[in-house]
């Protein structure tokens, strides 16, 4: 059973919480880890959100993914695959931790990339954070026992946002719209 979809009023400590879990993930991957970035709406200052970190780990090499892995399960995550995501391998947070979405993505990794355009565009236009956050609160009471539901009813609001972002200001639009 999951819990029903909540949006809280952005947190200040949320980006001090995804420092938290940075920092033991980071030790613990070293070198293995190119960048590890705060995503979502969560690292977006002002902006409404489920009260759950996403952060994405870019590999340094594909080839370093079983290891990662390995050192991820060492500090109890749970792989659970692309969850039909491809270019994207999502990883369930351990029991006790603040809650958060791992995801490790190969160094092309499309969704990588579309999720630091989409954070960089609302960061930078107020407006489309606004608009999003009452969108997501809309979707959340209509949604609110439905995750899927609620994330396909968003899908087109992100695609428009990673169209302008690709147009606008992101310096690889190819790694974002197909």
């Amino acid at each position: 059973m999951t819990l029903p979809i909540t949006i809280e009023e952005y947190d200040p400590r949320w980006p001090q919480e995804f420092e938290s879990i940075c920092t033991r993930v980071a030790q613990g991957l070293g070198p293995l880890a190119a960048a590890i970035e705060h995503v979502g709406s969560t690292s977006v200052p002002a902006l409404a959100a489920k009260p759950i970190i996403d952060l994405d780990i870019l590999l340094r090499s594909p080839a370093d993914l079983s290891e990662v892995i390995r050192i991820l399960e060492s500090f109890g995550y749970e792989h659970r695959g692309d969850l039909g995501v491809p270019g994207r391998e999502a990883f369930r947070a351990p029991t006790g931790s603040f809650p958060h979405h791992l995801y490790v993505c190969p160094p092309d990794g499309r969704e990588y990339y579309r999720h630091l355009a989409f954070r960089d565009h609302l960061r930078a236009h107020p407006q489309d954070a606004e608009t999003y956050a009452a969108l997501k609160r809309r979707l959340a009471l209509k949604h609110a026992e439905d995750r899927e539901a609620y994330s396909c009813a968003k899908a087109d609001f992100v695609e428009e946002i990673l169209r302008r972002a690709a147009a606008e200001h992101f310096p690889h639009p190819d790694r974002i719209i197909p």
